[in-house]
């Protein structure tokens, strides 16, 4: 994934409605627990979907849909060894913003948690 950086400022006018949609679906993507979870691991070490099965201790399926939606996200690539797939995080400013997720959500992290407003009936 290219690290190249723009902001907000940086984009045509015409732009911020593709901005804000872009925007809006970065964010979706990583708007699922299972996701995050795949995230950190995958920050720790490069994984193959059986390690992660394993550690995640949820159906092969259920990680390879994640795992298709990080890649076509662009947060997760992936390198062929042999006959397995290792999965790793494409840019490490992924990690940066996770960091700030929970600095930000700081004192309110149980609420947070427990919310149902911004479950999938919702998105």
């Amino acid at each position: 994934m290219s690290t190249a950086t723009h902001d907000d400022a940086s984009f045509p006018a015409e732009d911020q409605e593709l901005v804000t949609t872009a925007n809006a679906r970065f964010f979706r993507a990583l708007g699922d627990p299972t996701r995050i979870a795949i995230i950190q691991l995958l920050l720790a070490r490069p994984h193959t979907v059986s390690e992660l099965v394993k550690e995640l201790d949820v159906p092969q399926s259920r990680v390879s849909n994640h795992l298709a939606c990080l890649r076509w996200c662009r947060f997760v690539g992936t390198e062929r060894k042999g006959r397995q797939v290792v999965y790793s995080i494409s840019d490490p400013r992924i990690r940066d913003l996770l960091q700030l997720a929970t600095r930000m959500a700081g004192a309110n992290l149980e609420h947070l948690a427990a919310s149902q407003r911004t479950g999938p009936d919702w998105l």
